[in-house]
């Protein structure tokens, strides 16, 4: 089917390491960092395949009549306990506990078995040998270890993994569901926002996602542009939150568009846990967990649309759901944007830039060189780009931040390209 190899969803392991991305297809690539080598200092930082699995097909909702697709949503890894990697991917529907193993020794030398695996006659076996383990070429097992399944009537969104490592969480539309990873059979659930008639339905949710150093705390995003903190301490149902950060609206500002714009698209808690980064249509936001009324910065990440918005509105461009990330010290942010640009915020010297990942910029060693738009009727320096020939189609949604390096994944469509900071820890 067309299509198939776009990527849905990046995403690094805990040491940065390891990097998965899923596709529409429902396959999960892992890439695994090369080692950096005496001989080429500039090697270090090579991101390589490392193994390659389907993790989701196609299936069909008879009861309902639905298709389901196999496009994956999300990938959280789990933190490495032992040997072994685990990883959660979902797509609409279920939700899959993968391990992720290497095997480098294989046995030799049975004494009951002939070097074809076929059983000997044991008549012929006169004397008894200790089998030995002998080297062997790398080869990278992937096994599915739990399946989640029949917990979500709408569709997974989210899913997230908790700090005690025990448990994660998976949120659809309407509801938000508790697991533990060593049961697959049943779930809690912890918010339901459905309303009793369907016709009341003014919200969904968008996204969700666990503290990241207390097991208790969970925050959820809307349609409607709110963010709500629940407390799983207060209630085993958090429909009444603990905390609604939410931005007054400027009534003069008001227009058709309002409301689709303001829907948050992601949600993402700092490195710290002291902050929450959210995205909607035009901008980045970061919000302090002790200050509900509004949020404490707001970046323009392409402020140059707000003219835009009816053409947007009509190509369906304007329900895009782009991702934010934030970087290993919380002082930079990162989203993407439309023709293949993506937009990084320094927090601290509030500079910021606008980056192609573009076949042209990705040779090896290129210098990202920083680009810039210009509204239309504005005027133009050399090299800037006009509005009106961006190019809607390609578009950068899903973006990761390596946990403690300037190392930053970027998925264009159906490539992924991997940018490195070589010589300093600047964002520039």
């Amino acid at each position: 089917r067309a299509g198939t190899d776009i990527i849905s969803t990046v995403e690094f392991n805990h040491t940065g390491e390891l990097l998965a991305t899923g596709d529409k297809g429902g396959r999960v690539v892992i890439f695994q960092r090369e080692p950096e080598s005496k001989s080429e200092p500039f090697s270090q930082g090579e991101y390589n395949v490392y193994s390659t699995f389907q993790s989701h097909e196609p299936e069909f909702d008879y009861l309902k009549s639905l298709e389901i697709e196999e496009k994956i949503n999300k990938i959280r890894w789990l933190p490495q306990q032992n040997a072994a990697q685990f990883l959660l991917s979902t797509n609409d529907k279920t939700i899959k506990l993968w391990k992720v193993s290497e095997r480098d020794k294989r046995p030799e030398g049975y004494n009951l078995k002939d070097e074809e695996g076929r059983i000997k006659d044991i008549s012929t076996v006169t004397s008894l040998q200790v089998p030995v383990l002998m080297p062997m070429d790398l080869m990278v097992e992937v096994s599915p270890r739990r399946v989640f399944a029949n917990a979500h009537t709408y569709h997974v969104n989210s899913i997230s993994v908790n700090s005690d490592y025990m448990t994660y969480m998976s949120a659809d539309d309407l509801r938000i569901n508790l697991w533990h990873l060593d049961i697959t059979d049943r779930s809690f659930n912890i918010v339901d926002i459905k309303p009793v008639n369907m016709e009341d339905l003014t919200e969904v949710i968008t996204a969700a996602e666990f503290h990241p150093h207390h097991c208790n705390l969970f925050v959820y995003s809307s349609s409607k542009g709110t963010l709500r903190l629940c407390d799983m301490r207060e209630a085993a149902l958090c429909d009444k939150h603990s905390k609604l950060f939410e931005e007054p609206e400027d009534p003069s500002a008001r227009s058709f568009f309002s409301e689709i714009i303001s829907s948050v698209s992601d949600v993402k808690f700092s490195h710290s846990g002291r902050y929450l980064l959210t995205r909607d249509y035009l901008t980045a936001k970061v919000w302090d967990l002790n200050m509900e009324s509004k949020p404490l910065e707001t970046y323009q990440v392409h402020d140059y649309l707000r003219s835009k918005l009816c053409s947007l509105y009509e190509n369906d461009c304007i329900f895009d759901k782009f991702e934010c990330a934030w970087n290993g010290s919380d002082s930079v942010i990162m989203t993407g944007a439309y023709n293949n640009f993506f937009r990084m915020f320094d927090r601290n010297t509030k500079r910021d830039v606008t980056l192609e990942a573009s076949r042209e910029s990705s040779k090896p060693r290129a210098v990202l060189k920083p680009r810039r738009v210009c509204a239309a009727g504005g005027k133009r320096r050399k090299d800037d780009i006009s509005v009106d020939s961006l190019d809607f189609t390609k578009k950068i949604l899903h973006t990761a931040w390596h946990p403690n390096e300037n190392i930053i994944a970027i998925a264009a469509t159906n490539n992924l390209y991997i940018f490195q900071d070589k010589l300093n820890s600047e964002m520039h």
